[in-house]
């Protein structure tokens, strides 16, 4: 499960319901809240936020927290 597929399932979130309300399939939720190696679109988590009406800077935070800058070398 990917970290969207947690957090959706955290809120109880009905994932048909975020289909209709965005037009993102339920097929590419399906794949985005299970397989890790699909990318998650910026323009889907903004869809996704306003569908489950959090905030998509929170949803981003969860999604993408743990990213981190490489170190430079000098």
């Amino acid at each position: 499960m990917t970290k969207l597929g947690a957090y959706l399932k955290r809120k109880a979130v009905n994932k048909s319901q975020v289909s209709r309300r965005t037009g993102i399939s339920k097929q590419r939720i399906s794949e985005l809240s299970i397989n890790e190696n699909t990318k998650l679109r910026a323009d889907e988590l903004y869809l996704i936020a306003l569908a489950i009406e959090v905030d998509a800077c929170e949803l981003l935070e969860h999604v993408c927290g743990d990213l981190k800058l490489k170190k430079e070398s000098k």
